[in-house]
């Protein structure tokens, strides 16, 4: 079997962690600047990270529109058919 989902679809995932790892780490390396502990700076990059995996999680499930199920679907083609 193949799979037939678009290559942008696959790729989103991918796309969301990395962007999450990128503000994590400018996140985890400003810490660093300014208080020059690893440790620190490492917390603040995991709780970012993790933060961000969520927001953006959550922004995604906002975003996409949900198809109708069929059953809507015909309810709604037949009240526009009982109008005409």
């Amino acid at each position: 079997m193949t799979d037939k989902t678009p290559r942008r679809e696959r790729l989103r995932p991918g796309e969301l962690v990395g962007l999450a790892a990128v503000v994590a780490a400018f996140i985890g390396l400003v810490t660093f600047m300014v208080t020059r502990d690893w440790m620190l700076s490492l917390i603040f990059f995991g709780a970012t990270f993790v933060i961000d995996l969520i927001v953006l999680a959550m922004l995604m499930l906002a975003v996409t529109p949900n198809a109708p199920a069929d059953g809507e679907r015909w309810a709604a083609e037949q009240q526009g058919g009982d109008q005409q």
